[in-house]
């Protein structure tokens, strides 16, 4: 069967296709410059949740900020940034035969550690501009609050692997939603087209609460840097406790919650959405039905 063509978007088969380019270029990028994409994409991730941290410091709902958020996908998509949450998309031309393990993997670690770089110069900028005084406190307060609410899926009084379980499953919804978006941008043929692909998807998975690993490297180390290195007038001035905070530490981060939440955005993303629509737009189409 000929795809059907689409005058404004591809078709679902010829966005499948147009994945399998676009993650075989991924894939293959000059080390160097994937690198240096990923900073840009961690930063602007970052500046995306700096936006939802002053939509609900200045008294907005999650579904608004989770809109605003939008922005930071789409400046990766629209600015070529390396994201590493889409960039598990590439499992596709792994699938495909276009690229191998070993450079995938090495593909992911490279802009998994230059996401992490831009994250955190953001949260360096952060600290610099006292931009946690924003709104008398209220700035940082959003901050540290949902710092700790990403720290609490592991339960006093349950197991451990119960924890992680829920940290890692979030990370899976979170990625179904971000990696949909891309791939519904695949498929579009303008600027406009992409950026409204984007907005939804991302409005759900932040306003849900979903975890998204890279997104994280930004909030989680600014309510850190808040917690030991903020001025005594702002916790005064915010009427915050900071022993309500002490729980913001690099181990429980790293622990209970980068490392869960990036392994489910990996399922959520590579194996959920990417596998899961090339198979069936390409592998299972291509085959003949039998005789």
């Amino acid at each position: 069967m000929i795809p059907e063509k689409h005058p404004c978007c591809l078709s679902a088969a010829e966005t499948a296709k147009a994945a399998e380019s676009i993650t075989e270029h991924k894939a293959n990028r000059p080390s160097w410059q994937a690198f240096l994409m990923a900073i840009n994409a961690g930063a602007f991730i970052a500046l995306a949740f700096m936006f939802y941290t002053t939509a609900l410091a200045d008294g907005h709902g999650k579904l608004i900020g989770g809109l605003c958020f939008s922005l930071g996908l789409m400046l990766c998509v629209l600015l070529s940034g390396e994201l590493f949450t889409s960039s598990t998309l590439t499992l596709v031309a792994r699938a495909s035969g276009l690229t191998s393990w070993r450079q995938l993997l090495k593909n992911w670690g490279i802009v998994y550690c230059g996401n992490l770089a831009g994250g955190l110069f953001v949260v360096f900028l952060v600290m610099l501009a006292r931009q946690y005084d924003a709104f008398h406190g209220q700035w940082g307060q959003v901050v540290l609050d949902t710092s700790l609410h990403k720290l609490s899926h592991f339960r006093e009084g349950e197991s451990w692997f119960r924890g992680f379980l829920e940290t890692m499953t979030l990370g899976i919804f979170c990625n179904i939603m971000v990696c949909l978006a891309v791939w519904l941008g695949f498929a579009g043929k303008t600027i406009t087209d992409k950026m409204l692909a984007m907005i939804f998807p991302v409005g759900m998975f932040v306003a849900s609460g979903f975890e998204h690993s890279i997104a994280n490297m930004f909030m989680i180390p600014a309510g850190i840097s808040i917690v030991n290195f903020a001025e005594p007038s702002f916790w005064s001035n915010a009427g915050l406790d900071i022993a309500k905070y002490q729980g913001l530490t690099v181990d429980n981060f790293i622990v209970r919650n980068l490392i869960p939440v990036t392994i489910g955005n990996i399922i959520g993303g590579g194996i959920f959405v990417g596998l899961w629509n090339w198979y069936l737009n390409v592998r299972a189409a291509g085959k003949k039905a039998p005789d």
